[in-house]
C-alpha cells in the first residue's frame, strides 16, 4: 500500500537518495546534508505549527510503500514564497518602438527581473522513483497536494504556482544560462542551480542584469528554449494544465522554464475535494478516491476504493487504519474517476 505522510527525521537517507537520483535542474533538493536536514526540521515544525495565515512554512511529504517500509517518492508545498528570502522570476514583456515619420513600428520581446510571485504558494519537489512510475502513482502524488490545500486553505497563499524544469542537456547545461554565464555570471549552470538550492541567492541580485534583456539579443539556442519545458517534465505540466494552471509569461531565471499558476480556489482538485463523515465497512466501493485525514502532524493520504452516500464515506478497515481514523471521524476525499 502506498501512503503519503509528512517527512520525518528517519527519512533523511531516502531524501538524500532522491536528491542524487533527481539529477541536475532539481533545484529544491540539492545534494547537501545540512540543507536537507534543515528542510526536514523546517517541515516538521510547519506541520506542528498553528497557522492563521501563510508565512514561510514548508510542507515536505514522502510517498511510502508501507509493505516494504520504503520511501519511494516525495512532494512539497511552500506556503508563501518570497516572505523570508527574495523570490525571482523573469517576466516576459513587450517593448514597442514607433516612428510615425518613417512609418516604422517594432515590437521587441523583453525579459525583466521581478518578484511578482511574492506570497504565492509553490508546488515543488515532486519526484517518484522509476519502479513506481505506474498505476497512476505520479498523479496520486501530485494531486494529494490539492487535497491538503482544500482541507487547510488558511495555510497557503491565494495564488499557487509551479516552476517547470526548463531545457538542459545530459550534463545539466542550459542553453539559456550559457548566454547569461558568458555575459554576466561566469559560473556554470549546475553551480548556479546548487547555490540557489542551498539558499545562497545573493549572487543573483549582485550579478543579474539590472535592465530588461531583449530576447532577440540572446543566442539562437537561448531564444529557442524560453518558456519551454524539459522533455521529462511534459507529463507534469500536462497534468497541471488539466487542473487549471496556465502560463502567464513568467520564466525561471536560470533555465527559462515556464512557471504556471492558478488561483488556489479555482484549482480543479481543490474545488472537487469534499469532507465526509467516515464509516468503516468491510465492503469495497466503486469510487476511486484520494483520502486524507484532518490531522496535520499525523497527516496520512492514500488511494482507495470507497462508497459514498451523501455526506457519508464508507471505507475498508485497513484503509481506516492507514488513515488513523474511526467511525464518525471527518475525512477529506478527492474523486479520481472524474
Amino acid at each position: 500500500m502506498l501512503k503519503v505522510r509528512p517527512i520525518a527525521e528517519r527519512d533523511y537517507p531516502a531524501l538524500m537518495q532522491i536528491a542524487i537520483d533527481s539529477g541536475h535542474g532539481f533545484t529544491s533538493l540539492p545534494q547537501d546534508e545540512g540543507l536537507l536536514k534543515r528542510k526536514i526540521a523546517r517541515s516538521m515544525a510547519s506541520f506542528a505549527k498553528q497557522v492563521e495565515e501563510p508565512r514561510d512554512e514548508l510542507y515536505l511529504m514522502v510517498l511510502e510503500d508501507t509493505e516494504r517500509q520504503q520511501v519511494v517518492g516525495t512532494c512539497a508545498i511552500e506556503a508563501a514564497v518570497g516572505i523570508e528570502d527574495a523570490f525571482y522570476h523573469y517576466r516576459l514583456g513587450t517593448d514597442v518602438h514607433v516612428s510615425p515619420q518613417l512609418g516604422i513600428r517594432r515590437e521587441v520581446n523583453t525579459l525583466t527581473l521581478c518578484n511578482d510571485y511574492t506570497g504565492a504558494a509553490e508546488m515543488c519537489t515532486l519526484f517518484l522513483q522509476p519502479d513506481y512510475r505506474k498505476d497512476d502513482n505520479g498523479r496520486f502524488l501530485s494531486l494529494c497536494r490539492f487535497l491538503l490545500m482544500a482541507a487547510h486553505p488558511e495555510r497557503f497563499g491565494d495564488t499557487v504556482i509551479a516552476e517547470m524544469r526548463g531545457v538542459s542537456d545530459a550534463n545539466g547545461e542550459s542553453p539559456f544560462w550559457q548566454w547569461l554565464e558568458t555575459h554576466f555570471f561566469g559560473i556554470d549552470f549546475p553551480t548556479a542551480d546548487y547555490l540557489t538550492g542551498i539558499g545562497d541567492k545573493v549572487f543573483v541580485a549582485e550579478l543579474m542584469p539590472r535592465h530588461p534583456i531583449y530576447v532577440d539579443l540572446l543566442s539562437p539556442e537561448a531564444q529557442a528554449v524560453v518558456g519551454v519545458v524539459h522533455d521529462n517534465t511534459r507529463p507534469a505540466i500536462k497534468l497541471l494544465e488539466s487542473q487549471g494552471f496556465r502560463f502567464q509569461g513568467y520564466v525561471d531565471i536560470f533555465d527559462a522554464g515556464p512557471t504556471v499558476e492558478c488561483a488556489r480556489e479555482h484549482i480543479k482538485g481543490v474545488r472537487e475535494s469534499q469532507k465526509f463523515q467516515a464509516k468503516v465497512s468491510s465492503g469495497a466501493g466503486d469510487s476511486n478516491v484520494i483520502l486524507c485525514n484532518t490531522s496535520m502532524q499525523d497527516l496520512s493520504m492514500i488511494k482507495a476504493n470507497v462508497s459514498i452516500d451523501e455526506d457519508t464515506l464508507m471505507l475498508k478497515p485497513e484503509d481506516a487504519q492507514l488513515l488513523n481514523i474511526a467511525d464518525g471521524d471527518d475525512v477529506w476525499a478527492l474523486c479520481l474517476n472524474r
